[in-house]
């Protein structure tokens, strides 16, 4: 459903941005995967788009790789973009891409940040205390403590290490720190909670699946599964519903996927943490459109803009799908 709205969305705005050949500059929205979340976030882009006469080149690498992202950042300066909003898939490997393209274009980076580059902000949430919100809906489906299993696409990603660390931190009691990384197949303890090694896919969801087989079938006394990237909330439903264990194992998630929200209303998804990729993609092009008509104002003091999470749960779930189609349906 969201898929099918994002898409009549995303046409209306492209019909009405017309493109570079009537004179309008180009700005490149660059994802990280395919996803009907980024899908939301090409509507916001879309919508700046037309807001502010510029061509949107939305490009979305299909295998979560950062070649693929590199030549796309290499194809829309060649085809002569003045300004480009990316989520980098992995940030410290692509460093002289990113300055690369900062020297020449004003570069944002969204839902994921490149810190350490050139980029001139970084719009999407805190993704460390978004973290410690998926935590704290693990502490209220098992108040007691329990067996977690945590999954997501990459840990390259600014993004996934942010919210992993966020996780284990808030179940583990620990005070906040952000430069902390615990090793991935490290497994953890701490007040009733236990951490296993964290399960990787590379934004791959047959092998999302998989991988929560996989601990179904190795963990017998699984308590609780969570899902930091978009389809993982729904791969961990589909393993568990293969099983019959369906309520017996807590799944929180992350996103709006289609699923995820189905997954809350019938009782199987204890809550889920949700970005605002609309507002993503409308931001981003706001601020590297202006910033390439030579306008520094919209920049942030700090160089980030806060769209903060949400949790949506059974108590909200409703309101929440219905803003979503408000928005995809009739803009911001």
């Amino acid at each position: 459903m969201y898929r099918v709205l994002a898409l009549l969305v995303s046409a209306l705005f492209l019909t009405s941005c017309g493109d570079s050949r009537q004179g309008q500059p180009r700005v490149a929205f660059i994802t990280n995967c395919v996803a009907d979340f980024w899908r939301i976030g090409e509507a916001g882009a879309r919508a700046a788009g037309a807001e502010f006469g510029v061509e949107v080149d939305v490009r979305m690498p299909p295998n979560n790789d950062p070649f693929e992202q590199k030549q796309m950042v290499e194809d829309v300066l060649t085809r002569g973009a003045v300004g480009i909003a990316i989520s980098p898939i992995d940030p410290a490997n692509q460093l002289e891409l990113l300055d690369a393209a900062a020297a020449r274009v004003p570069l944002v980076t969204h839902d994921s940040d490149a810190p350490d580059s050139g980029r001139r902000c970084y719009v999407g949430m805190d993704n460390y205390e978004a973290g410690r919100m998926a935590a704290e809906l693990v502490r209220q489906a098992l108040p007691d403590g329990g067996t977690v299993a945590l999954f997501v696409g990459n840990l390259a990603q600014d993004n996934a290490r942010g919210r992993r660390q966020g996780v284990i931190d808030g179940l583990l009691g620990r005070e906040r720190d952000r430069a902390r990384f615990d090793a991935p197949d490290a497994e953890l303890e701490g007040q009733g909670f236990r951490i296993l090694g964290t399960l990787t896919d590379n934004a791959d969801a047959p092998r999302a699946k998989s991988n929560a087989e996989d601990v179904l079938s190795r963990v017998p006394d699984l308590d609780a599964m969570v899902g930091l990237f978009a389809y993982n909330g729904p791969m961990c439903l589909e393993a568990l519903r293969q099983v019959g264990k369906l309520g017996a194992v807590k799944v929180i998630a992350f996103d709006e996927d289609a699923a995820t929200l189905r997954g809350i209303r019938d009782g199987h998804i204890v809550g889920t943490i949700v970005q605002d990729p609309f507002r993503y993609g409308y931001e981003s092009v706001r601020i590297a459109a202006a910033l390439a008509a030579g306008d520094n104002t919209v920049l942030p003091p700090s160089g980030f803009v806060d769209v903060p999470a949400r949790r949506v749960d059974a108590r909200n779930v409703d309101a929440f799908e219905a803003d979503l189609r408000e928005r995809l349906g009739g803009g911001r």
